[in-house]
């Protein structure tokens, strides 16, 4: 899995997409409210490992997860924690920068972790052996395809698409993005964005995530079954006031 959009909108509000790329059997079929460690997270939980690969919490903070850093890998089970885990393990740091020097990274599978925390976005990639950390301009808009599922030339050919949308877009929506996650492609079922390899892997959901000045939305399409689950929360009444300010 996966893949993710991120659109920027005004006073530092965004709408982040993902296409989870799974099997059918570990599709998650709701929404997940829980506290912990003082913050209210949603999040979709995966059915085999307990995890999740999108979760979002009331302290201005969102984390989504895709499989490999920058290329395909071999596995070499087993590995030390599910990286599902550990995305619910990220919001048991205050601050993005604790989790990225203190977190136990060794014997983890790679992964690819995107984060954006009170304005501004992260990229995480840990390839088994050393970290890779980014800030990205959370200004622009962005897209990732997961490297296990895609190569180096399908993941070009994807972001092309990807420009040639933002091209033709006046409005970036919710409705809108949502139109590129479910549409976009050539007509390959194999590494379209909504993709489907003879049902072993398939795209089995997308969730967007949309940061308002007060709050978070969440809407969850489990596609398989066409259930869509929305939820939101509020954000921290100090957040809130401190971006007025």
């Amino acid at each position: 899995m996966c893949t993710v959009t991120y659109i920027p909108r005004q006073k530092g509000n965004f709408i982040l997409t993902s296409n989870r790329d799974e099997q059918a059997a570990r599709s998650s079929k709701s929404l997940n409210q829980v506290l912990q460690n003082k913050q209210q997270l949603i999040f979709p939980r995966d059915t085999e490992a307990g995890g999740t690969w999108i979760a979002s919490s009331d302290a201005d903070r969102v984390v989504c997860l895709l499989n490999g850093a920058f290329e395909g890998h071999d596995r070499k089970p087993p590995y030390r924690r599910s990286r599902g885990l550990m995305v619910l393990d990220f919001f048991s740091f205050g601050k993005t920068e604790d989790f990225f020097r203190n977190y136990h990274f060794q014997g983890m599978e790679p992964f690819t972790m995107l984060i954006v925390e009170r304005g501004k976005l992260w990229e995480l990639r840990w390839d088994e052996t050393e970290k890779s950390i980014l800030q990205l301009d959370n200004e622009k808009p962005h897209i990732w395809s997961s490297a296990t599922l895609y190569d180096a030339k399908t993941k070009a050919k994807r972001e092309k698409w990807f420009e040639n949308w933002i091209k033709n877009i006046h409005i970036f929506s919710r409705e809108n993005i949502l139109h590129f996650h479910k549409t976009a492609g050539d007509g390959d079922p194999w590494n379209d964005v909504i993709m489907n390899r003879e049902d072993i892997v398939q795209t089995v959901s997308i969730t967007s995530i949309l940061k308002l000045a007060d709050r978070i939305d969440v809407m969850y399409h489990e596609l398989l079954t066409n259930q869509i689950r929305t939820a939101e929360i509020l954000l921290q009444r100090e957040l809130v006031a401190s971006a007025e300010d």
